[in-house]
């Protein structure tokens, strides 16, 4: 039955948003980076905080419904090493998804700054105390926590490039509502 190869409807829609924000928000993080302009700086680094924040509370949504809806299983055909791998990827996907914004909001904090969520609500400092040094350093593993999320994007994206390719196993319709995926 194709149901028990899918992954729920839920799980698809919280997965699509949570990878085209993700993109969005490395696009403004790059965006704030060139901007020559202060004020469009500030802008786009508000959007990308804002936007890193939705993800926060998708993915916790995610994996909130990722505990009571159980994925579908690998195919019993992949390759021990694949599937290992496939693990991997989405546990360091998860940990990067949680650890970004969290990242984030702790480096505003040691700024002594509150995060602006869309104009609607502020998430307040976190209680550490101001240390400027502590928060270029977090500032610093954040941006290259975003090219490791960048890179394992693109892992993921072959992966799937090579099972919808070379493999021929309907593996990317087990993420989509349409499709035929394999057992």
């Amino acid at each position: 039955m194709t149901e028990d190869k899918r992954y729920s409807g839920v799980a698809m829609l919280l997965h699509w948003l949570i990878a085209v924000a993700v993109i969005v928000n490395w696009r403004l993080a790059e965006a704030a980076e060139e901007a020559t302009v202060r004020a469009d700086a500030f802008a786009y680094m508000g959007n990308h905080k804002s936007l890193g924040i939705t993800i926060l509370v998708l993915t916790l949504l995610r994996i909130g419904w990722r505990l009571i809806h159980r994925p579908p299983p690998l195919r019993a055909s992949m390759a021990g090493w694949e599937k290992a791998l496939a693990k991997a990827v989405h546990v360091i996907f998860y940990v990067l998804l949680l650890g970004l914004p969290l990242g984030g909001w702790l480096a505003e904090s040691y700024e002594g700054h509150a995060v602006n969520v869309w104009g609607l609500f502020s998430l307040p400092a976190l209680p550490v105390g101001e240390n400027e040094a502590l928060s270029h350093t977090l500032a610093e593993i954040h941006g290259t926590s975003g090219k490791i999320m960048l890179l394992l994007i693109v892992l993921h994206v072959a992966g799937m490039l090579k099972h919808m390719v070379v493999d021929k196993d309907g593996n990317l319709w087990r993420m989509l509502p349409f499709g035929t995926p394999k057992a």
